[in-house]
């Protein structure tokens, strides 16, 4: 835990923080409402004798009551696939609807694509790519189990992605959910921080830096992209943010989040951040006693 100690002076009530860090994450699942409705899918898990809790925030969030969420009947089926609580917010902020075209830059295994599809009621196009040969049949293995017919699968390099592709050379709407750190994982990964440095931050956040210019630049003025990441680091998150507004036409735009959260930065290490910043997410793991996230939204400005 002792990398964390960076953030003390950002995080409060630390103590709570680190103890919340240390303790097990519980077994959430997303409802997949492409196959199923959220009352069919609570009915299921009735009749399997699966004990579950709503999400406050969002009724297709359920914590359940089963070590094994993947082995259930509704999970075999497509009714749920299992997704860490905190991870389902980015596409809640995306917002996208039925008939859009999305990307989502940096897709597997899929469950904020397969997420995507089912807010979009499956109708549109969701454009799912990774950079990672392998984790993509993963991708396609959720795709199909969850029925997202609307999903296609590229893979490619976000950083210079190309539109040639398609009959279409703009999105409405993008999700960054940027590879990290991962050091809001480390209730679900224990060994999160083992490679640990600030050279592997500094490394990442270049890539980052890349991935999200070429999401602004591939989605349509007024449209949406969404920042995440699961990581506290701000060289990750506000910082690259930061890179964005600098570089792109673009501005933070506010959201509403049901889910208790503290603002973004305006300054970190000797470094200042525009003021807008302060409309970004950041979720800590004791706040809703779930993993760590930092969620930005940003508008797509004109030149």
């Amino acid at each position: 835990m002792e990398p964390l100690e960076r953030y003390r002076s950002i995080v409060d009530d630390f103590d709570a923080f680190l103890a919340a860090c240390e303790r097990p994450l519980g077994n959430a699942v997303r409802v997949n409402t492409i196959k199923a409705s959220v009352e069919r899918t609570l009915a299921a898990l009735e009749r399997e004798g699966v004990g579950y809790e709503q999400a406050d925030w969002n009724p297709r969030v359920l914590d359940l009551e089963t070590d094994s969420p993947g082995s259930t009947w509704t999970s075999f089926h497509g009714f749920t696939h299992g997704q860490e609580e905190v991870s389902a917010v980015p596409p809640v902020v995306l917002d996208p609807d039925p008939g859009e075209r999305v990307w989502d830059c940096c897709a597997a295994p899929g469950g904020k694509a397969t997420q995507l599809a089912a807010l979009m009621d499956d109708r549109g196009t969701v454009v799912a790519n990774d950079n990672n040969l392998g984790r993509i049949s993963a991708l396609r293995f959720n795709a199909e189990r969850l029925g997202a017919t609307s999903l296609a699968v590229t893979n490619a390099d976000a950083r210079n992605y190309s539109l040639e592709r398609f009959d279409f050379d703009e999105f409405d709407r993008t999700l960054v959910d940027a590879p990290c750190s991962c050091e809001g994982t480390i209730r679900k990964n224990p060994d999160a921080l083992d490679n640990w440095s600030e050279g592997h931050i500094s490394s990442v956040a270049g890539i980052q830096k890349g991935i999200i210019r070429r999401a602004i630049q591939a989605t349509r003025e007024g449209g949406t992209v969404v920042y995440s990441t699961c990581t506290f680091a701000p060289e990750e998150n506000e910082a690259v943010v930061q890179h964005a507004l600098d570089e792109e036409d673009c501005r933070v735009v506010d959201f509403e989040l049901g889910l208790e959260h503290a603002p973004g930065l305006t300054e970190w290490d000797g470094e200042a951040f525009d003021s807008s910043l302060e409309r970004a997410a950041r979720i800590y793991p004791h706040q809703n006693d779930t993993g760590g996230f930092f969620v930005a939204k940003l508008e797509v400005t004109a030149e």
